[in-house]
């Protein structure tokens, strides 16, 4: 198999690095990602602009590419710049509208394609512990529609969310896959509670509650019941945008450090002189390159049959959030006291890649899954 970008995907790469690094510097990226809204609107439109959103969809749906490579290219030159602009649930919602929606729902994959709407996914709720079928939220048919009760927890940039996806149960118990149903909500909804908060890596997300909210039939994506298949599928494009994320992340952190050693002396000569560190940055460079080859593998999986796209994604994902919390360990010790500060870029790019384990499952939980697909595919 050919791993090599295609012209059009190293053009889209080349194009997106070039904006990022001459419009997204670090002190514009941290003026955002600290402002009250957590991400610029203007930033989002110039992106969309740009094509970057297309880019994760597939021609029918809008887009020019989504194709797993595509988005890993995307992702990666976002996590290079810390992007805090809202792809990832944009990616999400709109693949699972793309994968279950009615005819009017896949309309507004456009209008988060143009960047004219932006989208959230209310999925999560608090006390799970990465769950996937962990659904308390219920809904319940009344005249015709339906009605939503209950909470959602980190919900990314809902205070400015368009549309909320969200995943309720309309049959079953708390941890069954089969009973769970996603509803397209607006969320200015009458009913629908949103409790902002800034994240810890930039950024916002929010506590979300529905109470008796109220929805048309048509807003049922999918068939009633058949929600976690559609979630899954959906959910694992975002596992594979993480993980290319934190590659990006890993190779800047890994440029910063590397600039370091050569630069900063002591005893008259360089430290990258010292043997000792010489052999740590060397395991970082090693362990970066594998994560490289995890997330490869996971972009060529990810329309392959189930068992082995999800295998794929799980090993990715747990490749990422071991290897993404070495590299930040070293390139933080490497540096010294220096590289906990605050004005320095380092520190954040360590700090995403931590959080970065921790969405969307971290490095135990994708464990657990690889062990039961693979024993699933023997």
């Amino acid at each position: 198999m050919n791993f090599q970008h295609t012209e059009d995907r190293r053009m889209l790469a080349d194009t997106l690095n070039r904006f990022i690094a001459e419009q997204y510097g670090f002190s514009t990226r941290d003026t955002i990602a600290r402002s009250t809204s957590g991400f610029s609107a203007d930033m989002w439109q110039r992106f969309a602009e740009l094509g970057v959103i297309g880019a994760l969809f597939d021609e029918a749906d809008g887009g020019f590419g989504g194709q797993g490579f595509d988005i890993a290219v995307v992702f990666e030159a976002l996590g290079r710049g810390l992007v805090v602009e809202p792809f990832l649930d944009t990616l999400i919602v709109g693949r699972a509208l793309a994968h279950a929606g009615n005819a009017a729902q896949r309309t507004r994959i456009a209008s988060f394609i143009d960047g004219s709407q932006v989208a959230a996914l209310a999925h999560d709720e608090p006390g799970s512990h990465y769950e996937d079928a962990r659904v308390s939220t219920r809904a319940e048919q009344q005249d015709g529609g339906y009605v939503l009760n209950g909470a959602k927890g980190v919900v990314q940039q809902a205070e400015h969310a368009n549309v909320l996806l969200v995943s309720a149960r309309t049959s079953g118990e708390a941890f069954d896959e089969a009973g769970i149903s996603l509803f397209v909500v607006p969320r200015d909804a009458a009913g629908v509670n949103v409790r902002g908060y800034a994240k810890i890596d930039g950024g916002r997300a929010a506590e979300v509650t529905f109470d008796n909210v109220r929805v048309d039939a048509d807003a049922l994506a999918g068939t009633e019941g058949s929600g976690f298949a559609t979630l899954e599928h959906a959910r694992g494009y975002g596992v594979l945008a993480l993980a290319a994320e934190a590659l990006g992340a890993m190779d800047v952190a890994r440029d910063f450090t590397l600039d370091y050693l050569r630069t900063r002396k002591q005893f008259g000569v360089p430290i990258g002189s010292f043997q000792a560190l010489q052999h740590r940055m060397a395991d970082v460079l090693l362990e970066i390159e594998q994560a490289r080859s995890a997330v490869i593998n996971a972009a060529a999986a990810i329309e392959a049959p189930r068992a082995q796209r999800e295998r794929a994604l799980s090993a990715a994902k747990y490749t990422i959030g071991r290897i993404g919390a070495r590299v930040a360990e070293e390139a933080i010790q490497l540096h010294g006291g220096i590289g906990m500060t605050w004005e320095l870029p380092l520190a954040h790019y360590a700090k995403r890649l931590v959080m970065i384990d921790h969405q969307l499952g971290d490095e135990d939980h994708h464990l657990a899954r690889y062990i039961a697909f693979g024993r699933e595919a023997a």
